[in-house]
This record gives C-alpha cells, sequence and structure tokens, in this order.
C-alpha cells in the first residue's frame, strides 16, 4: 500500500481482508485500466494517455507513482534528449494479469447484457 499505511480492517479479522489488500493496490478508477494496456508491453506516459484520454496528466501521474511504490509497475528513465520514460508490469505485477483478464471478460459480459436491457441478477 502507498506510504506503507495499513488499510482499515473492514472484514472481521485483525489483519483485515486480502481482497482489502488487493483493492487498495488496484482499486480505483483508472489503476485496472492502466494495468490492462501494461499487459501487452511497457508503454510511454504519452501512449498511456492516448490510449486513456479522459484521464488527467495530474491523475496518470499519481496512479503510475502508486503503482510503482506497491511494487506493480516499473518506471524505466532512458538518459537521453529528449527523456525518454517507460512504464513496464514488474514480475509482481504480472500476477496481476489473470484478475485483470477476468475483470475484462467480466466486464465484456455485463455490457452486453446491460445493453440488451437485461437484469443483472445474481443467483447464489
Amino acid at each position: 500500500m502507498k506510504d506503507g499505511k495499513k488499510l482499515p480492517a473492514v472484514c472481521p479479522s485483525e489483519e483485515g481482508c486480502p481482497v482489502e489488500y488487493t483493492l487498495g493496490v488496484i482499486g480505483g478508477k483508472w489503476k485496472g485500466v492502466i494495468l490492462y494496456h501494461l499487459i501487452d508491453g511497457a508503454k510511454r506516459f504519452n501512449e498511456l494517455r492516448k490510449i486513456c484520454p479522459a484521464i488527467t496528466q495530474r491523475m496518470l501521474t499519481l496512479q503510475l507513482r502508486e503503482l510503482e511504490q506497491d511494487g506493480v509497475v516499473h518506471r524505466e528513465v532512458y538518459q537521453q534528449v529528449p527523456p525518454k520514460v517507460e512504464y513496464s508490469l514488474t514480475a509482481f505485477g504480472r500476477t496481476l494479469e489473470p484478475i485483470i483478464l477476468s475483470m475484462k471478460r467480466w466486464g465484456e459480459i455485463y455490457k452486453v447484457k446491460s445493453e440488451n436491457g437485461e437484469k443483472t441478477e445474481v443467483r447464489v
């Protein structure tokens, strides 16, 4: 988690719920999207801006910094003029790939259901 802070426990255990920790790293509007686009390989900052035009430069910077602090994204700075910076998934970040791809598949199903006006009831 950012700044090494422990999340407040929402689940009834003292350590907190593992899902809380996962969402603490990948939660939010943009982190999952950023991670999804980094699965294909390293991207430069402006490539990510073009892929996600609705995200502000400031927000993209903040999200990338948090992902980097959590050890999920690697920031590579090339010593050249003009400066070149690339972002890629770390080996630890790659462990999120099946989760992100499952979220993608679920989103595709949900989108079709909602576009067709189907109820999205969950039966247990």
